[in-house]
Parts: C-alpha cells; sequence; structure tokens
C-alpha cells in the first residue's frame, strides 16, 4: 500500500524572517539552488505522491504562480485562507476533497532532500503496519539550530508522550487522515490539540529521523545554513 496524497503548510507570515519575507513568502525563500516548498514537492514527488494540496495566505499568488511556472507533472492546488486557520484549521480545511484517504503533511521550513526519501517510506510503512497516525522525530542532538527545547518523547512501543523534559524535536513530517479531526469543533486552531488527544489515547506514533536537523527558524539560522552551501 502507498499513500498517494499530501499537504503542504505554507499560510504563515514567516515573521522571523523579515526583512527577507517583506516582499516574498516564506516558502519561496532559496537555500542553495533551490526554495523551501520546491524541496518539499520534490521530496513528495519522489515517494510516489500524485496530489498534493498547498494551503497559503500570505502573497499567496507568488506560490500559486511558482507552482504553475513549474508545471509539475502531478495534481497541486493551492487554498487560500482568508484568514489565518492555524496548523490544525489549515489541514482540516484544505484537505476536505481526501474524504478518509491517509495523507502525508510537511511543513516547509525544514530543508527536506532527497535523502529523506527511506525515512519517510519507513514512516509510511509504520502507518499502515500500525493503523494509527505518525510522526517524524529527531533527538535535538542532531539540530542545526540548537534553540529547540524538545516536543515529545517515545515510550517503549514507540508511542508518542510529552512529559516536563522532552528530547525529541518534530520534524516537520506527519501521516494522518481526517479521523483525528472528529470532536473537535474549531475552524481555528493547532495541531496541538490534536496531538494531545491522539497522546491521551496513546494513538499517536513517532519514527526517529536519523538524519542531521536543518530547519530554517529565524533570519539568523538561514544565514547560517546558506554558508553550508547545500548540494542538490
Amino acid at each position: 500500500m502507498t499513500i498517494k496524497k499530501a499537504m503542504i503548510l505554507a499560510a504563515g507570515f514567516g515573521k522571523r524572517m523579515l526583512p527577507l519575507t517583506e516582499k516574498i513568502p516564506k516558502p519561496l525563500i532559496k537555500i542553495g539552488q533551490k526554495n523551501l516548498i520546491e524541496r518539499s514537492i520534490e521530496l513528495l514527488i519522489k515517494i510516489g505522491i500524485n496530489e498534493i494540496v498547498v494551503n497559503t495566505h500570505y502573497l499567496p499568488e507568488q506560490i500559486d504562480n511558482f507552482i504553475k511556472n513549474k508545471k509539475y507533472q502531478i495534481s497541486i492546488s493551492v487554498t487560500k485562507e482568508e484568514v489565518l486557520l492555524d496548523t490544525g484549521g489549515g489541514i482540516l480545511n484544505a484537505t476536505k476533497k481526501f474524504n478518509n484517504e491517509p495523507f502525508f503533511v510537511l511543513n516547509p521550513d525544514t530543508i527536506w532532500d532527497i535523502s529523506y526519501y527511506e525515512e519517510l517510506k519507513i514512516l509510511q510503512n509504520s502507518f499502515f503496519k500500525n493503523n494509527k497516525p505518525i510522526l517524524l522525530l529527531v533527538n535535538k542532538i542532531k539540530s542545526h539550530d540548537k534553540s529547540f527545547k524538545g516536543d515529545f518523547n517515545f515510550t517503549e512501543n514507540n508511542c508518542v508522550i510529552r512529559e516536563i523534559s522532552n528530547q525529541y524535536i518534530f520534524t516537520g513530517a506527519q501521516i494522518i487522515n481526517r479521523s483525528i479531526f472528529e470532536g473537535i469543533n474549531k475552524k481555528i486552531f493547532s495541531m496541538n490539540l490534536a496531538w494531545n488527544q491522539m497522546i491521551k489515547e496513546k494513538k499517536l506514533l513517532g519514527q526517529e529521523s536519523n538524519k542531521a536537523f536543518y530547519h530554517v527558524n529565524n533570519l539568523k539560522v538561514y544565514d547560517e545554513l546558506n554558508k553550508l552551501k547545500f548540494i542538490d
């Protein structure tokens, strides 16, 4: 079994990237020869996705035009949020046509490249084996940006938990389906609302990434990452 659908979160203002984001949305910022959303799309195509939805809000026409001009050979649609819906609300709103099918969600702030192919394939296999939503997590010691405090920990059976001190960072990749939002009656909400409910019910799994983690968190980190000269 393979997952054929995915969503990319691209609606934020990117305020921590000012002044770069005064005239372009953060997903179009380049690292090396490619911009952030381009990296996300190429990875998803590599793993076999044939339908992607992208949510936008800030300077949406630029993202829409970029995708149209690239002429990708899969279906990519752009949904504009008139009001920011936060991560959970944005996913729920943009994936209506996915019905009950599972889908990947990527945050393009992470520098995704083809080397993540195997990890996302393992993530997919685990999703189908366990029939539970799953997050790709990385030990914070592998993060270039040392400001991350950690989001989650694991139990022995790979269930995700939150504790006072958390060692693992959410990379920005997950596999879910829309059933996780049942019982949430809000339009604007964070994915943390859904995650916390699944953690309480022991229904959220995690997989550890073995890769060094590069995430464009702010302008300082962006400048540091550009000096690393990523080769695509």
